[in-house]
């Protein structure tokens, strides 16, 4: 290929990392498979999926990745950038719901500036599934309630993908691979049951990569979460991504308040009321006190 037949774009987007190659797609809607410019390889920056990156085409649907363009966010794990909104998937039985870990991703995300949204699904299997559906919207989430087995819910998430580079996030077992299935047919994505004994599911995506969707969106398919490391951030900002009570914040005596054991605080009085959700305040004191041991440490 002469030199005025190399094309160049821009802004196109890593879906998959294959074995020291990258599949790229294009503006136009192409998968390139390309390889990374010497520099680039001896880079300390680890490049991730999800990177916008410039390539030249060097052949049929082969190229070189010339640059990795600034990052607007990222995460450590699952490895994956420039997220727009990550969907975060809480089974509501088949595994029981974990309020710990969803509140802990709601931090985690929100501290990236990505946008949360949280999936309750195997509504099929939970007679209840509105009490918190209901609860976390009020906290000021944007909710959708799914049964990828009942094809509850599919039409609004598939909504909420489209145009928009999304991450599924949650704990093994509670449906992620089971609802791509249903948003996009033919996708044929592994499976896994719940295991009896120990009430969790086994992870079957092995990989990170963004699968383009027929609505013009990007989603990762990713490994479960078990635990995660909270960012690095001092207490007092982790009111900020609790709505509710950053929403009461200014309404404390004191500036600065943790809505710990402070007095005249209005998050406790709200608590105390009613108005907050309890497991919502008692969770936000755990992530708090763990703050406060990593600052020490």
């Amino acid at each position: 290929m002469s030199r005025l037949e190399i094309k160049k774009m821009k802004h196109d987007v890593i879906i998959r990392g294959v074995g020291g190659f990258y599949d790229v797609q294009t503006t136009d809607g192409q998968v390139v498979r390309c390889r990374l410019r010497g520099r680039l390889r001896l880079a300390d920056n680890r490049v991730l999926v999800g990177d916008r990156v410039q390539i030249t085409i060097t052949g049929d649907l082969e190229g070189v990745i010339e640059d990795v363009l600034p990052r607007d966010n990222y995460l450590i794990r699952p490895p994956i950038a420039n997220i727009e909104q990550a969907i975060v998937v809480m089974a509501l039985a088949n595994p029981e719901p974990d309020l710990q870990l969803l509140d802990r991703l709601l931090v985690l995300i929100g501290s990236q500036q990505i946008t949360p949204i949280i999936c309750f699904n195997k509504t099929d299997l939970c007679l209840e599934e509105q009490v918190l559906s209901i609860k976390y919207q009020q906290c000021g989430f944007t909710v959708v309630v799914t049964s990828a087995e009942k094809n509850i819910g599919i039409l609004d998430l598939q909504n909420l993908l489209a145009g928009k580079i999304s991450t599924f996030a949650g704990p093994s077992g509670v449906g992620k691979s089971s609802l791509l299935n249903k948003i996009e047919p033919g996708l044929e994505l592994a499976v896994s049951e719940v295991s009896q004994k120990l009430r969790r599911g086994r992870h079957t995506t092995r990989e990170v990569q963004l699968i383009p969707l027929s609505n013009g969106g990007l989603v990762a398919d990713t490994p479960g979460f078990s635990q995660l490391t909270l960012p690095n951030m001092e207490p007092v900002e982790l009111q900020e991504y609790f709505p509710e009570i950053w929403a009461l914040a200014g309404q404390c005596r004191f500036r600065g308040c943790l809505h710990h054991k402070e007095p005249g605080c209005a998050v406790t009085a709200a608590v105390e009321e009613q108005s907050i959700l309890e497991s919502r305040y008692q969770n936000y004191l755990i992530l708090l006190e763990e703050l406060d041991k990593l600052k020490v440490y």
